[in-house]
């Protein structure tokens, strides 16, 4: 018996109403004012350095190996030596691709870009690559946003003669690649301040320390380093939060003709520019050039000087993206009919035969998140597998691999998500392993999926003016998130399934107030919401424009029932298991979960009436409102589960709990049954002092 919510718990925050105060007479908005009480600043001096958007940023000299680094590019350019550029196929790695790329040429050096073929290449620094490269007679190899773990490849550099300057930000292996300079902030001797920055920000550094033109470097590339540090969710504090400002201004009014072509393809030309346009509009479009073979594409995209052509690359990724869609569907379908309806996984590791490499890992995300756990995809060719994992609930995929570095040919990435080789025969070893690392680790207190709630707050304050002045808390993302709000006991009025069923419409009563809501991607079964339920709604607050008509929306996080009916299924729950383990009850506990007759009736009605498919899936809590509402009068959820499991035990359904949902598949051949001999009436009965049903 559960209580449905996507999350397993709520974190409520609370702020302090003397800050608040505070904090709306310095010109704070009234919600922007309690959400950066609750996040611990106390006053607006707290807040602004919380906001702060011109954080000086470090010298680049502070990373170690940086000098090596820039003084051998520096005598490459000198003596004119073929260098190459050597990136990876997500947005990160084309941005670092691009703005080392363009730097260099316009210091007049001889310089090639390499993105490895995510199909025939894999990840990173590689023999074909480099075998390829120096045919081309490069000199110098230049890696951005990977190689830290690319030692072998070192080597064969050395044994070819090519030298090697590798800058990442991946987690590093106990040894180093042997290389010209190795510049990487999570090196174990790197004084760098902090390890935020991914690969074009490393990137930049590079070309700052080479030049040693930080701010005329950072006005010139800011685009490109907005849309890589955001893609690749870097906590948005200190210089990386001044870096995302001044891209998301240079985005606003883009001088790079690719990027403007693409702001227009997505639409989103002319409009204010946030963190949510670069990572649900832009970097999407980005990414799917790598994922369906064509990151040329992209790359170009960012260094033509062509409008014309600039327009042509846009609406090429825009028509990969949807390719990418596709096929990420696909995927999505085997991999759950592959684990199946009733499957309660602590590790999802599943490997197709014709899976798509460059998808897999938007498929493992959506695993992860549906299934709270860990999720490897594996994509077979032959003996081997290329896999994707996503993390969930902060499970370290780095670490975790590397403590099965055993059964595994090659592994790299970080906490959150990591790719890896793997011979077929070792696939089921690692399934077994990984579970059990998973189990493990989520058995220890305080690692359930709990949802980060800023604070309640009056429906009053939701008007327009008050979530326009939320913007000052922009730029919102990693270590400064987008600010979620509660509402309590608020009424669903009307509920309705939109968008092909995919979404879920809601208007909310609260305090006489109606507000509607969305739930993107969840179902009404999926929110285990009814008609008539009072209800907890976590939600950001949105502004809603349609037909000129701008309007409060509630964007729902999560909602469930309110406090009273969560305690009331709670006391359920705790009564019902006591019976289901056998404990003694008292007369008036057993009478409380002993149905009468019309109330096995009802149930039995109300699975016959909804049994539209075979089997009847519902979330239990929401299952015993509905049913509630059909009699017209109170039914507990411990006495619908009474019903269900005496059902089950004469043999008329069939019951499984998947997850957070009941599948329930009725088995009657249509003869009487006399529910008086259900040996759980019988000890009921008994424990209630013997009167029948």
């Amino acid at each position: 018996m559960c209580v449905c919510v996507k999350f397993g718990n709520w974190n409520v925050s609370d702020y302090d109403p003397i800050a608040v105060r505070e904090l709306e007479q310095a010109g704070y908005g009234p919600l922007c004012a309690r959400a950066l009480s609750a996040r611990g600043c106390a006053d607006p001096a707290a807040a602004e350095e919380y906001l702060r958007c011109d954080a000086p940023l470090n010298p680049p000299f502070l990373m170690k190996d940086m000098k090596l680094a820039a003084d051998r590019v520096r005598l490459a350019v000198a003596r004119r030596e073929h260098i190459a550029v050597f990136g990876d196929y997500d947005v990160d790695g084309i941005t670092s691709t691009a703005l080392l790329t363009d730097f260099l040429s316009e210091m007049g050096a001889r310089v090639t870009s390499y993105i490895p073929a995510r199909l025939e290449e894999g990840y990173g620094l590689n023999e074909i690559a480099i075998r390829q490269l120096y045919r081309k007679q490069v000199n110098l190899i230049v890696t951005v946003d990977c190689g830290i773990t690319a030692n072998a490849e070192a080597e064969l550099c050395r044994r070819l003669g090519m030298d090697l300057v590798i800058t990442d930000h991946h987690e590093c292996k106990e040894a180093l690649p042997r290389a010209a300079a190795v510049v990487d902030p999570h090196r174990p001797d790197c004084t760098y301040p902090h390890t935020n920055l991914s690969g074009v920000g490393i990137a930049f550094q590079l070309a700052s320390a080479i030049c040693g033109d930080q701010a005329g470097l950072l006005e010139r590339y800011a685009d490109l380093l907005c849309l890589g540090l955001v893609a690749d969710v870097m906590p948005l504090h200190g210089e990386v939060r001044t870096m995302v400002v001044r891209g998301m201004k240079a985005l606003a009014e883009p001088t790079r003709p690719g990027i403007a072509a693409l702001m227009r393809e997505c639409g989103c030309a002319g409009e204010p520019v946030t963190t949510a346009t670069v990572g649900y509009l832009l970097a999407p479009r980005i990414n799917a050039a790598g994922r369906m073979g064509q990151v040329d594409q992209a790359l170009e995209l960012f260094l033509t000087k062509d409008p014309n052509q600039a327009q042509a690359l846009a609406a090429n990724l825009c028509r990969l993206n949807r390719e990418r869609q596709k096929v990420e569907a696909v995927i999505y379908q085997e991999a759950s009919e592959m684990l199946g309806p009733d499957a309660k996984p602590k590790a999802i590791v599943l490997a197709g035969e014709t899976w798509h490499q460059g998808v897999v890992g938007i498929v493992a995300s959506r695993l992860s998140e549906e299934y709270h756990c860990p999720a490897f995809l594996i994509c077979m060719d032959g003996d081997r597998g290329k896999a994707s994992s996503r993390s969930y609930g902060g499970f370290n995929l780095f670490s975790a691999l590397s403590k099965v570095s055993d059964l595994l040919e090659s592994y790299g990435g970080h906490e959150l998500a990591a790719g890896f080789t793997i011979k077929r025969e070792n696939i089921p070893r690692f399934r077994e392993t990984m579970t059990a690392m998973a189990a493990e680790y989520f058995a220890c207190e305080g690692r359930a999926p709990a949802l980060q709630v800023d604070c309640s707050v009056e429906p009053e304050l939701l008007t327009i003016e008050n979530i326009r002045g939320l913007s000052r808390m922009e730029p919102c993302g990693t270590g400064c998130p987008v600010p979620v709000f509660c509402l309590r006991d608020a009424v669903v009025v009307q509920l309705s399934e939109v968008g092909g069923g995919k979404h879920l419409r809601l208007n909310l009563n609260t305090e006489g107030r109606l507000l509607p809501a969305i739930f993107f991607s969840q179902t009404a079964l999926q929110a285990g919401v009814d008609l008539g339920d009072s209800v907890d709604v976590a939600f950001t607050p949105q502004i809603n424009e349609f037909k000129g008509s701008r309007t409060v929306q509630l964007n729902v996080i999560d909602i469930r029932l309110s406090d009273s009916l969560r305690r009331e299924a709670q006391k359920q729950k705790d009564l019902y298991c006591r019976f289901r383990d056998r404990e003694p009850l008292s007369p008036e506990e057993a009478a409380k979960l002993l149905p009468v007759r019309s109330e096995f009736v009802a149930v039995w009605r109300y699975l016959m009436a909804n049994s539209r498919e075979e089997r009847l899936r519902e979330d239990f809590s929401c299952l015993g409102r509905k049913i509630a509402r059909t009699m017209g009068q109170p039914l507990s959820l411990g006495k619908t589960r009474i019903c269900l499991d005496v059902f089950a035990e004469q043999g008329l359904i069939k019951m499984d709990c998947c997850r957070k949902y009941y599948s329930i598949r009725i088995t009657s051949d249509g003869h009487k049954v006399d529910l008086n001999a259900s040996s759980i009436v019988q000890a009921l009965r008994a424990a209630k002092g013997g009167n029948r049903p």
